[in-house]
């Protein structure tokens, strides 16, 4: 059986390249429904080269042929604040787009894909989609927007501007693929192309990323990136264990102290819930700590850490 590039590297080393744009269009006509076709790739910040790179986290910047932005960004493991950092990246990318001094109707419509391979709070699905509307409190109805283009009047909906966001959680989709989203998701996850395969991008992908066709250093190079990833998601998960067994232990004492002055029954349960969630946070902290002593001795920038494990810079500088 062939064996297939996973997407994430891919997307930092090999599909920014114009010849390659029919995989990355594949993956957005089949979320978006519609026919994408990318015009060019824009400069994202995430990209660096470096072997202390952010292995973790690739960005990709495209404008289609509607001059609308996408954004496709791949998360590896665990961050803090992630919505808040994928609302900053909208936002940033809407004003990087505008010339100084423009008028606001050459704001451009942004897109947001997020595909993550780490657990991302709770929900049953692997793929979210949202999108901000103004709707009437009393009514339900859409409000309609009334604007200028061309000394003409047309109505514009919020849906025509206002971001649009996609999750996918990668680690979720645990099924035989039959759609074309539920291929792009197999590839995804676990890098599985079918042979016979229709689904936009993947025929391309199939032909353009095969492991074999690297050269060894490429080979070579792949291959560190799969153990950094594994590695980090092993020092995560093993800390996060440990976190939460702690906090079991901890929370059953004070639950039996608790139970003894309000029903011991009672108390355990309450005990056990509230050390499940003490050692889930402090397996957390504890991990981030880790990780960010370890890319410290890379000599990844203190700001970079910071932003990617949520602590200070000056706890950062401590370690």
């Amino acid at each position: 059986m062939d064996k297939y590039i996973r997407f994430d590297w891919a997307a930092k080393r090999m599909l920014r390249n114009k010849a390659n744009f029919a995989v990355l269009e594949g993956l957005m006509t089949v979320l978006f429904d519609e026919k994408v076709t990318i015009v060019e790739l824009l400069e994202s910040e995430g990209n660096q080269e470096r072997e202390d790179d952010k292995f973790n986290r690739v960005d990709i910047k495209a404008r289609n042929s509607k001059g609308e932005i996408i954004l496709v960004e791949i998360q590896q493991t665990r961050e803090l604040y992630y919505l808040q950092r994928i609302l900053y990246g909208v936002a940033k990318t809407i004003t990087e787009h505008m010339k100084l001094g423009s008028k606001y109707d050459q704001v451009k419509k942004v897109y947001s894909i997020s595909i993550v391979y780490f657990d991302l709070g709770k929900g049953a699905d692997y793929l979210y989609h949202g999108q901000n509307q103004l709707i009437g409190v009393h009514t339900k109805d859409q409000l309609v927007i009334n604007t200028r283009d061309k000394d003409a009047i047309r109505m514009v909906a919020p849906s025509d501007i206002f971001p649009e966001y996609y999750i996918i959680r990668v680690n979720e989709f645990n099924k035989v693929a039959t759609t074309p989203l539920e291929e792009w998701i197999d590839y995804l996850k676990d890098g599985n192309i079918k042979d016979d395969t229709t689904t936009p991008g993947l025929a391309e992908a199939r032909e353009r990323l095969r492991y074999l066709q690297m050269s060894d250093a490429e080979r070579r190079a792949y291959d560190r990136h799969m153990d950094n990833i594994m590695v980090e998601n092993d020092i995560l998960e093993t800390k996060v264990i440990e976190g939460l067994e702690q906090g079991r232990r901890e929370g059953r004492e004070e639950g039996r102290r608790e139970g003894r002055k309000e029903g011991i029954e009672e108390g355990r349960k309450e005990g056990i819930e509230e050390g499940i969630e003490k050692g889930r946070m402090e397996g957390r902290f504890e991990a981030m700590v880790d990780l960010a002593r370890k890319m410290k001795q890379r000599g990844t920038p203190l700001a970079d850490i910071s932003e990617f494990t949520g602590l200070a810079e000056e706890e950062i500088a401590g370690l």
